[in-house]
């Protein structure tokens, strides 16, 4: 059995590349399976976050494996791809879990994507003995690396990124009025840093209602019906959106129509959602700033220096820890 990665990340690709490749995390399963259809592939994991789309395979043939993935994504699958092998392939799921390939350093939403995205696959019949092994260890080491090293020190999460740099724009936050829009993980997690550091208003919007009030309920916040939602950009001042839309939700004309109403004030949006939410042509609007997933980089760069200095020690500790491995293919 060999064992192979196929992918592209944020430091391969730009957005609007990644987002091309994006695999809702609904068809993560449907995706594995199809894949142990092509040939020399036997088992596969399919791995699709707003950084990363990645494809884990284990088979008889690594070479007829990668062909295989190459013709299946067609032109796509240029110099923004990676292809990794053996153990290269083991030790790169490791770093992904343990956030070391994050753009954001130590980031915690990854280990729970990797998570989910293997449980799909194991559902969908898609996994085999390699692939069960290696994911269980690297859920491990993901572990290990979080609680005996300094890793996760500043901002380590997009959604934490995302705030910081709200307050960048803002100053405090206090009195700010926000709304989210989509209710998954990664909105929540922002809806929750955005009230703990002073945000007076919380509206939560989703395609599903009853998520959004759930959420809304948990936030002290109020839930606003998907159609109405642009009612309620007249009053805020910041805009998290996080989808899994398959097209752009906000669009210039959703601006344009409040912007009297609003006094032309400051409206901050931040999109990290992939594909992206917010179509790139409102951050052309006079008095609004937009931001997309990769402009998050600027913010882990800056937290980056003083949590470098534990990257040596985590991948001292996954080497440790595929040793007692030993799997086939690496």
């Amino acid at each position: 059995m060999e064992l192979l990665c196929f992918g592209l990340n944020h430091r391969t690709a730009p957005v609007e590349f990644r987002e091309r490749f994006a695999v809702v995390s609904s068809r993560l399963g449907e995706k594995a399976a199809e894949l142990g259809q092509l040939a020399g592939i036997e088992e596969a994991v399919v791995v699709s976050t707003c950084n990363r789309t990645e494809f884990y395979v284990a088979g008889t043939s690594a070479d007829a494996a990668a062909v295989g993935l190459k013709e299946l994504l067609g032109e796509g699958a240029d110099e923004h791809w990676y292809e990794l092998r053996k153990r290269e392939a083991a030790v790169h799921l490791c770093a992904v879990a343990s956030g070391l390939d994050s753009m954001v350093l130590g980031e915690t939403e990854i280990f729970g994507q990797i998570k989910e995205a293997y449980r799909l696959a194991h559902e969908a019949g898609a996994t085999g003995p390699v692939l069960n092994r290696l994911f269980q260890r690297a859920f491990g080491v993901g572990k290990k690396v979080r609680t005996e090293t300094a890793i996760q020190e500043g901002a380590t999460s997009v959604a934490g990124a995302a705030v910081e740099l709200a307050e960048k724009i803002f100053g405090k936050l206090d009195g700010c009025r926000v709304i989210v829009i989509g209710a998954g993980d990664t909105s929540r997690q922002t809806a929750q840093a955005l009230v703990s550091r002073g945000a007076s208003t919380v509206f939560v919007t989703n395609r599903s209602h009853e998520r959004a009030v759930a959420l809304a309920d948990e936030l002290g916040g109020r839930a606003v019906k998907f159609d109405e939602w642009q009612a309620v950009l007249a009053g805020v001042d910041v805009v998290i959106s996080s989808t899994s839309a398959p097209h752009h939700v906000v669009q210039p004309f959703h601006v344009e129509a409040v912007r009297r109403v609003r006094k032309y004030r400051p409206l901050f949006l931040i999109d990290i959602a992939v594909p992206r939410d917010i179509d790139p042509a409102v951050g052309e609007i006079e008095e609004v700033y937009l931001y997309d997933i990769d402009t998050l980089a600027q913010l882990a760069q800056e937290a980056r220096g003083r949590r470098e200095r534990q990257i040596a020690g985590c991948r001292e500790m996954i080497e440790r820890e595929l040793e007692k491995l030993n799997l086939p293919g690496t």
